[in-house]
């Protein structure tokens, strides 16, 4: 992507073509080995970082004239600080392997047109005393760039860095996650995980894609989808594999004859009716250590209006003796609210979102102060109820 991304936008090749050490790592745009003087009136090198505006694969005008910077702060060449850039400073962690010690702001008049003008321009206000004192030193490298790390995603992924939580984001890097069962809940499951850098999303459903699932799942197939009857997971397959390159399509209900398919499996959501299957896929999620959520939704039509709970419990290997007494394996029948088919698609959408927040706290992306194992949300009274504390 990085080379590509430099040989498509004039601003980013300028800067290679004139010699800048710069590259993209996440959503941003780092220029290394840039000459400075420090307050001992030594030339040393530091490293400017910017965050990346992109429009697909097109660089778009800045959002920001700020940048972070990686060194001490520098100075003029008579050892004193270059207060005209002094913005704030600290430990910045950006994830992606940036740290920054410092971030900088400098705002020409009009601001910055592209991003060849604003990395040049700090360039040449850090560096410009450094080559006093050590004439012939520049920020122009002439140096190639070392290929960067293959992303899971086809284009950068410049939400997270741009608002600084790039180093949370990265905590779900290693993950592999299975979705077992692509319905309602399920596609919006993967709608929201397939945003994250998660290594590969197994998706599990033997199911066929008809009108009906069409009305309680993101987005908007067209007739002619419609018309093909695709299987659940291949149509999903299809769409958000644009995004993220790893995501695979198994067709196929999960069973004592198949459950090797989730080793490896990190975290799963179910996302499936109660039965046999059900016991077998959490005993072999057990079995390989996995964490998982399951979910659950049970609406019934009573006195011209729909109620019900949504249901979340989750799974990880320091607890798990609540799991037999909240997760339904059989069927309990017509009084069974959780029998209930009845779906709509906000609710399958809020009983997606609780499972995702719910993986992103076990794995210390959202603050957990409770660290609930089992969650309910009614639809009447809007209660939401936690429980299996850890």
């Amino acid at each position: 992507m990085s080379r590509e991304l430099f040989s498509r936008n004039p601003d980013l090749k300028r800067l290679r073509d004139e010699g800048y050490f710069v590259q993209q790592q996440g959503g941003h745009l780092v220029m290394r080995e840039v000459p400075y003087v420090d307050a001992h009136r030594e030339v040393r090198i530091g490293t400017l970082i910017s965050s990346l505006t992109l429009a697909g694969d097109q660089t778009r005008t800045p959002d920001t004239h700020v940048v972070y910077w990686d060194g001490d702060f520098p100075c003029h060449a008579d050892g004193s600080n270059i207060q005209g850039v002094s913005h704030q400073f600290g430990a910045f962690d950006l994830g992606h392997g940036l740290k920054a010690t410092h971030s900088f702001s400098s705002k020409p008049d009009g601001g910055y047109t592209d991003y060849h003008h604003k990395l040049t321009s700090y360039a040449n206000i850090i560096a410009g005393p450094a080559a006093v004192l050590k004439p012939g030193v520049t920020p122009r490298a002439f140096r190639e760039p070392e290929e960067e790390e293959d992303s899971v995603f086809n284009y950068v992924e410049t939400a997270s860095d741009r608002v600084g939580i790039g180093v949370l984001t990265e905590r779900l890097a290693n993950e592999r996650v299975a979705i077992i069962g692509v319905g309602g809940t399920g596609s919006y499951i993967l709608d929201f995980v397939c945003k994250t850098p998660v290594r590969e999303i197994r998706l599990f459903d033997s199911d066929e894609f008809l009108t009906h699932n069409a009305f309680r799942a993101p987005g908007a197939p067209s007739l002619e989808e419609l018309r093909e009857a695709p299987k659940k997971v291949d149509y999903l397959e299809r769409i958000y594999s644009r995004i993220h390159r790893n995501v695979v399509a198994h067709d196929a209900d999960l069973g004592a004859d198949n459950l090797h398919l989730l080793d490896g499996v990190t975290f799963a959501f179910l996302s499936l009716d109660a039965g046999d299957a059900k016991r077998l896929i959490v005993d072999k999620l057990e079995a390989i250590s996995a964490a998982f959520v399951d979910v659950g939704m049970g609406l019934e039509l009573d006195e011209g209006s729909l109620g019900g709970i949504l249901r979340v419990t989750a799974s990880t290997p320091d607890k798990r003796d609540h799991v037999r007494q909240r997760i339904s394996f059989v069927g309990g029948g017509a009084k069974d609210i959780y029998a209930s088919n009845i779906q709509v698609a906000d609710l399958n959408a809020l009983n997606a979102v609780l499972a995702v927040v719910k993986w992103k706290k076990i794995r210390g992306f959202y603050r957990d102060l409770e660290h609930e194992h089992h969650c309910t949300y009614t639809t009447d009274g809007n209660m939401l109820i936690n429980g299996n504390l850890a």
